[in-house]
């Protein structure tokens, strides 16, 4: 009898080494860079009163994971505005994740009137915390990147960190767009893999719903990306297989699946919808959704 799918995030070490050869295998942090680097700047330019302001600038980021993004993105308003004092508050519950950001911050050699503070705990634990100690802090940028999967609640936490900005402040959420291959496998397969941590399959497609039922503003971003997956249709192929399992989000999606499970997203992943076949390679569709909300 085969062992039943599990969780992926059942095993942390084997998900931190399959995120790490999603990283490597695709062109996500590239794609989120150049967002940063051209566009970034004229997100935050609306709110450049605030920012040269000679008090903090406050910066909170939801899901800062190990910081790789959070300092661009702070690296990119030090570059708009010279000088000024960020605030920079991240919420992330990994303690790993923290000690690794801590790290990075140490390295780093440009972060001058920048100060770091940590929460070691989920958006949700923070809103708690925050409402149980009757505050109400407010925020001149509040970004939130590849972390609305983990959320019981989406629409009510993008209302209540909207909540917090400061009157011509912005909150920035990236996720999978609904016109990646995400959203085809999640739609299709979703039921049959094993949920747990991950909360919700959500992307870009079912944001404008929510935020429009909000009443609020926002502007939308497509960021093209993708990763190779090549290596998932070679039996055996050790690579394969932890892509194979970042994707599935299921812990040795290959020995675990049901064969015909199996067959079906092997077929699946091939399709013009998830990926594109070139020079020989499968390069699935890894596209990001960018959405700028108002105040």
């Amino acid at each position: 009898m085969a062992a039943p799918m599990r969780s992926l995030l059942a095993d942390p070490d084997r998900y931190l080494r399959s995120f790490r050869l999603f990283l490597e295998r695709s062109t996500e942090h590239q794609s989120m860079l150049e967002f940063v680097e051209r566009q970034l700047p004229d997100v935050i330019a609306s709110n450049s009163e605030y920012w040269k302001r000679e008090v903090y600038n406050h910066v909170l980021s939801v899901g800062g994971g190990a910081g790789e993004m959070d300092l661009q993105i702070l690296s990119k308003i030090r570059a708009r505005y010279p000088g000024v004092t960020i605030n920079n508050e991240v919420i992330e519950p990994s303690a790993d994740q923290i000690s690794k950001y801590k790290d990075r911050v140490a390295q780093a050699s440009n972060l001058e009137n920048i100060k770091f503070t940590w929460h070691g705990e989920t958006a949700y634990e923070y809103e708690s915390r925050m409402n149980a100690e009757k505050k109400n802090k407010k925020w001149d940028f509040i970004h939130m990147i590849q972390m609305l999967y983990y959320v019981k609640d989406v629409p009510a936490t993008i209302r209540y960190f909207h909540s917090l900005l400061e009157s011509q402040a912005k909150l920035l959420i990236i996720l999978v767009s609904g016109k990646s291959g995400w959203e085809t496998l999640w739609k299709k397969y979703g039921s049959s893999f094993p949920l747990e941590d991950l909360c919700s399959y959500v992307s870009s497609a079912d944001l404008p719903r929510m935020l429009d039922a909000a009443g609020l503003k926002y502007q939308l971003y497509e960021l093209p990306s993708h990763m190779d997956i090549t290596s998932c249709f070679i039996e055996g192929d050790k690579d394969g297989e932890l892509l194979l399992d970042f994707l599935t989000e299921t812990l040795d999606f290959a020995k675990t699946a049901p064969p015909e499970l199996k067959h079906q997203l092997m077929e699946e992943l091939r399709k013009p919808g998830c990926s594109e076949i070139r020079d020989g390679k499968v390069f699935f569709n890894n596209n990001l959704g960018v959405i700028v909300i108002e105040p």
